[in-house]
């Protein structure tokens, strides 16, 4: 009862007035410690955190894309489906900025990359006289099931051997990398790098081609960078190249480009900034749906673009390192043999040709069977 009574004594005495404002004191300093505390903090780790955040967020656009960007052609109307901004590795350098977006310098060099999947003993095996190297985006079966059945179910053309290899990038997620694995050991055809797999990474995947071409397969007479999406007559191919007067060495041939503008639209999926090309046209190259080369130029390219700063336009980019090498490639001695379009399928068109775009994978199956029938 006594001590009810001087707490209630104080609870009406003077004394409240100060106890009041003492406690509102401390939380009021407590409160500014927190917040001098949380400011210092914040501050020390600001690089560190926008740095973790940006990088996640970079990552997590890379790999949605993947199964979603198709593998084509800088002629082709294919969706540009990544920023120019992309940071294809952590150690990629920031380059000067053109836009409200910060663009980066990719590193197009293969010993930035290594071989998850591989066939190294491949050409060993073989002993190809000309390979065939097809990029192709992980998820699409459909095509490399189609070249299987078709083109690149060749082993043998005029007494010559012939080898087909796909070229894929990360799949994005276990599960699809799993059936990948799978793939490659049920048709022992694949070669995947640790490269982003996406439309605006082709230089690396191209760069990543010649690589494997020189250091795996060097006593191959010729390769060819091929599209999935790609008829090609063997035959008239092979004709070609067994001609007396086609090089052996520093040669290389296909749909010319002469005189290409540098797309300066920064709306544009084929958009280069200054930085990364000067020039206001590109050096003659050939049109990236295929192109035929003398195997010794899978190597000296590989050397010249040490050189060559990478840009995102894929075959152009292998014209800038011809240009470095100081090689000019060769117009076909029939150039209406590399074509973009056939149009309509009709049956002699194709019987004539080396290269033409197609529309699907279905496509391929009909138009190889109807030109293997008896005539």
């Amino acid at each position: 009862m006594a001590a009810n009574n001087i707490c209630h004594s104080l609870a009406k005495g003077p004394y409240m007035p100060h106890i009041k404002k003492t406690f509102i004191l401390l939380l009021t300093i407590a409160f500014l410690l927190s917040a001098v505390v949380y400011v210092s903090d914040f501050s020390f780790e600001t690089t560190t955190f926008t740095q973790t955040w940006l990088t996640k967020v970079m990552n997590w656009t890379h790999y949605k894309v993947i199964n979603s960007t198709l593998v084509g052609h800088t002629e082709k109307d294919l969706l540009f489906s990544l920023l120019p901004n992309q940071q294809i590795q952590r150690r990629a350098t920031p380059v000067a900025q053109t836009t409200d977006i910060p663009i980066y310098h990719h590193v197009a060099h293969p010993s930035n990359y290594h071989f998850i999947l591989d066939e190294p003993d491949k050409c060993s095996q073989w002993d190809p006289f000309l390979v065939f190297m097809v990029p192709v985006a992980p998820h699409q079966v459909e095509a490399r099931k189609a070249i299987r059945s078709t083109w690149g179910n060749e082993s043998s053309v005029q007494g010559k051997a012939v080898l087909t290899l796909f070229l894929v990038g990360l799949t994005g997620g276990p599960e699809a990398q799993q059936k990948l694995e799978e793939e490659s050991r049920q048709h022992r055809d694949l070669v995947q790098s640790n490269f982003v797999d996406s439309y605006f990474n082709l230089t690396i995947k191209t760069m990543v081609i010649m690589d494997w071409l020189a250091t795996r397969c060097p006593r191959a007479a010729y390769a060819m960078k091929i599209d999935s999406d790609m008829y090609i007559g063997l035959e008239n191919l092979m004709s070609l190249l067994l001609a007396p007067n086609t090089p052996r060495q520093n040669y290389i041939t296909g749909y010319m480009m002469w005189n290409r503008p540098v797309i300066r639209n920064k709306n544009s999926k084929w958009y280069v900034s200054e930085e990364l090309y000067p020039e206001p046209k590109y050096p003659t190259y050939l049109l990236g749906m295929g192109y035929v080369f003398s195997n010794d130029l899978s190597g000296k390219i590989v050397e010249a673009s040490k050189k060559v700063k990478p840009f995102n336009i894929e075959d152009a980019y292998v014209g800038a390192c011809l240009k470095q090498l100081g090689i000019a490639p060769s117009s076909p001695p029939d150039p209406s043999q590399f074509r973009a379009y056939l149009g309509q399928y009709k049956r002699e068109g194709f019987l004539r040709v080396i290269t033409t775009i197609l529309g699907s994978p279905q496509q391929l199956i009909d138009i190889w069977k109807d030109l293997k029938k008896p005539t």
